[in-house]
């Protein structure tokens, strides 16, 4: 008995590779590059590579909130803290947009990528539920958050055009629209269920994502007329979050340190802070 109690003290030996932890500073590094070139780029003093680099932000913060789902011990509050935020941002970008607040080029912070959660999760939740065999609620979860911007947009507006306002508010806020989500959209939130259906295989997770991105990214890029292999390495390059992969595969499934706060205070407030400065000097600079 005294020698498993001291087992149960003694320190765990962590395993090798990146927790969940490591792949969120990871990510955060590289999403504050990404907007730091986002931000400051009409300086032309930030280097593309900025750019560049941000694109693997994306997909670690999609694997993060994946393997959050996954983990949790209570769904509906990590739900409903990814929501507020997402609602907060929403509601703030509306308002500049309506309202005509923005930088002197006319720039607005159009980064909501809470938005692509709030609409992915209900879809795990959706599967889920039908693994439980709970036909109606499961296909109701997984198909209406992508279905109903459709719906929405085509249908009832077409009808009656003076919902217009209210449906640009709503799909901003309340209920957000992959469509409308200019911070990654459609094809973004299906790699983050496809991240979800392959998650018992890690090496077919990680090149399941980097597939699938590589040929929708990269097939968009192609698709252009007359792009040239500069264009498709330094303009077009959305492609290059597939790569995020990479660090995908050296997850070891621990949590790491606990600091969760931190990073849902850190994302709306460095966005806005750095936006505040590009503010700043754009008036220095005109």
């Amino acid at each position: 008995m005294e020698q498993e109690l001291q087992m149960m003290r003694a320190p765990q030996k962590r395993r090798a590779g990146l927790t969940g932890f490591d792949l969120k500073v990871i990510a955060l590094v590289l999403m504050v590059l990404d907007h730091i070139h986002y931000f400051f780029e009409f300086t032309g003093a930030v280097p593309l590579i900025f750019n560049q680099l941000g694109r693997l932000s994306a997909g670690l913060f999609l694997f993060s909130v994946v393997e959050g789902f996954v983990h949790t011990h209570n769904r509906k509050k990590y739900f409903l803290r990814i929501y507020l935020i997402s609602l907060a941002m929403g509601l703030t970008l509306y308002g500049m947009l309506v309202f005509g607040v923005a930088r002197g080029d006319g720039m607005v912070p159009l980064n909501q990528i809470m938005a692509n959660f709030v609409v992915l999760l209900p879809m795990l939740q959706g599967c889920e539920w039908l693994g439980q065999r709970r036909w109606v609620r499961g296909l109701a979860a997984l198909l209406l958050p992508m279905a109903w911007p459709y719906l929405v947009l085509y249908l009832l507006c077409s009808l009656f055009p003076v919902l217009n306002g209210w449906v640009a508010l709503v799909g901003f806020t309340v209920l957000p629209m992959h469509n409308l989500v200019m911070d990654g959209g459609t094809w973004y939130v299906l790699s983050g269920l496809l991240l979800y259906l392959l998650r018992k295989n890690r090496f077919l997770q990680a090149g399941g994502y980097f597939v699938f991105n590589l040929l929708v990214y990269g097939g968009m890029a192609l698709s252009v007329p007359g792009i040239t292999a500069a264009e498709f390495f330094n303009t077009y390059f959305e492609w290059m979050c597939a790569f995020s992969a990479l660090f995908m595969v050296f997850y070891n499934g621990e949590r790491g340190k606990n600091i969760k706060s931190f990073f849902y205070v850190f994302y709306p407030a460095h966005v806005y802070v750095l936006f505040g400065l590009s503010c700043l000097v754009w008036d220095w600079l005109h």
